[in-house]
This record gives C-alpha cells, structure tokens and sequence, in this order.
C-alpha cells in the first residue's frame, strides 16, 4: 500500500508537468525581442507578515502567509554603488553574483574591498549592501520566481541550508515552507523575517525533472542583472539586531 501512495503522489504531482519543458526554448520562442525576467515574491516592510506573489493581474499581488516551492538556485548578490542609490534600474558601480569576485569599479576580492566592512556606510552598514536571491519554483508552475534575502534573514536561512546538507540533502531535493515571523531591531523598529523549513521530500522522478531545471536556472541567472524596485517602494531602513547591518529593500 505503501508503495501505491509514493506511485500516485509522483503521478499526481505538479513538476511532472516539467517533463517536456525547456526553460532556455521557452524564453527564446516567447520573448525573442522583448524585455523579460522572472517576476519577484516580495517581503513587505515595516514587519508585515505576509508575503506579495505576483498573480493574473499585476498591480493586485496575492497576500499569503507561507507557500512552499523547491529551491532552484540560490546565489549571493552584492552591489555597491559610488552615489547614493534613489531608485531605478540601474546597474551598480560594482556587482557580484558570487560574493568572492566583485566586477566594475573598484571591482576585486570581496573580502578585501573596504566598501565591503561594517561601518563604510550609512549607519555603521556596509556600502556594499549584501542579499541573497533565490530562484524557486511553486507547484503547478514551470517558471521560477526570484525572491531577494534581506540581511535580516540570511543567518536563518543559512542555518536551513546546514541543516538539510547535515543530512545529505541538497535544496533543491525538498519543497521548503517558506514564512515570516515580526522581528524588531534595537531602535524599536519592526521589520519581517524569513522563516524555512522543509514540507516534504521530492519523489526520484521529481528530483530529476527539478535538478534538470536548476541547471538551466543557473546558466540563466547571470543574465537576470541587477534590477531594483523603484523609490517609491523604498521602506524606511531597519538596522538587523544581530549584525548591526542596515536592512535594505529587496532588490
């Protein structure tokens, strides 16, 4: 009986739809000409609880609580940039997609750049502002979404990743639960933080239409760039209690 249940639960799955999907013909087919990216879940600011998943209409996100979705990729983002950033699109004086190598002015080692430390920036911050963006893909769907890491969050989710690698997995081989939970910082200050565990394994068969995807995403994620929510999206910044690092809207 057992057996049976692992058999339906794979034939009933969503990702089996990824069988006979390519994201790079996808893209290629659909948006030759146009401008396109993945579209972004967003952690709102001042501490709110619930998430903003782009739905049919854009200007109306859905509001939830928690969703689940598998891990494609993750990656870090760095970018530093020499004025003041007020908004917009435009690429960062330097940038990095690795956190060790950082391209364009200075550009370098990134342990080493000084825009890189505590206390370059306002508030005792980094002028380099440090995020982590990850590419995850919902149930029922085949095209990634990227949600953006404030500082705030990336201890707990560092924290997750050991502890599916403690036990020989990777993130891409689970559907993570992700949530929020109301932090403040030492200035009284309410901001959101991620909050990852895992709601259940990938079936074999799952795991290696996913495992197809993520190495597409990852090809595919150099060429996301930079992009940034407009100024007038900007929250007020919150310092992270436990860095001292400001927490910065989501890129």
């Amino acid at each position: 009986m057992k057996n049976e249940n692992k058999a339906l639960a794979t034939t009933n799955s969503a990702f089996m739809a990824l069988k006979d999907f390519n994201l790079n013909d996808a893209l290629s087919e659909e948006l030759s000409g146009l401008s396109g990216s993945f579209e972004r879940i967003k952690i709102p600011a001042g501490g709110m609880t619930v998430f903003e998943i782009p739905g049919e209409n854009p200007d109306s996100p859905e509001t939830v609580k928690e969703f689940s979705a598998v891990i494609l990729h993750h990656h870090p983002l760095y970018a530093y940039y020499t004025d003041k950033y007020t908004g917009g699109s435009n690429p960062p004086d330097c940038g990095s997609f690795d956190g060790v190598i950082g391209e364009g002015t200075p550009g370098g080692d990134c342990t080493k750049c000084p825009y890189n430390k505590f206390g370059s920036g306002e508030n005792g911050a980094k002028a380099c502002k440090n995020r982590r963006r990850i590419y995850l893909l919902r149930e029922g769907e085949i095209f990634p979404m990227i949600l953006s890491l404030p500082t705030g969050s990336l201890k707990d989710f560092t924290r997750y990743i050991m502890r599916l690698l403690s036990k020989g997995k990777k993130s891409n081989a689970v559907v993570t639960k992700f949530a929020l939970k109301k932090a403040t910082n030492n200035s009284g200050i309410a901001y959101s933080k991620a909050q990852f565990s895992v709601d259940r394994d990938l079936t074999a068969e799952e795991y290696a239409l996913i495992s197809g995807l993520t190495e597409q995403v990852k090809t595919f994620s150099t060429r996301v760039g930079y992009d940034t929510e407009p100024a007038a999206d900007t929250p007020a910044v919150n310092v992270d209690p436990e860095t001292g690092e400001v927490i910065e809207p989501l890129a």
